[in-house]
């Protein structure tokens, strides 16, 4: 694109005051372990996405290689939009793969989040091992279904209505 740095930064701090993408910081405290430390953006408006992107109807959608993506984007919104005041949030990442997609702080809490668009949810073990990095008192997974049910390693698979629901969110 032959930009410069600094322009490509005030572009996305342009189009997040806007309010069209939304930057989540990555957390990469001191753990012995080498993290990424750049942040991820995700386009605040998955309809905007998908129809910058011409997808007309659930099949395409279902078919498109930016579903996995749009999915994560959009239930990063729903639960950022209804954290109380004074809660932080963040992602987490290693070098070597280990990741939560979401990870929240709220007084005593610290809440990891995993994303999947699926109807049978597994956990990563570098979910787990990143779960016991930020050291994680609540472990979740949302997924595409509508049951909320245990799925190993202290995790609760939930839907979207299903994590909005906990009180501790």
């Amino acid at each position: 694109m032959d930009l410069s740095s600094p322009t490509i930064k005030s572009y996305i701090e342009l189009l997040e005051d806007l309010l069209l993408i939304r930057s989540v910081r990555p957390w990469h405290r001191n753990v012995g372990k080498r993290n990424v430390k750049s942040p991820k953006i995700y386009i605040r408006d998955s309809g905007l996405v998908h129809a910058l992107l011409n997808i007309g109807d659930m099949d395409d959608l279902l078919n498109h290689p930016i579903l996995g993506m749009s999915w994560k984007g959009f239930i990063i919104e729903n639960i950022l939009s209804e954290l109380p005041k004074g809660t932080e949030y963040w992602y987490y990442r290693t070098f070597s793969g280990a990741e939560i997609d979401l990870f929240i702080t709220y007084k005593t809490k610290v809440i990891a989040i995993e994303i999947k668009k699926t109807l049978s949810p597994k956990i990563s073990k570098g979910f787990l091992i990143s779960c016991e990095d930020i050291m994680a008192t609540d472990k979740y997974l949302v997924y595409g279904g509508s049951e909320t049910y245990p799925i190993g390693g202290e995790t609760l698979a939930v839907s979207l209505q299903g994590i909005l629901a906990i009180n501790e969110l």
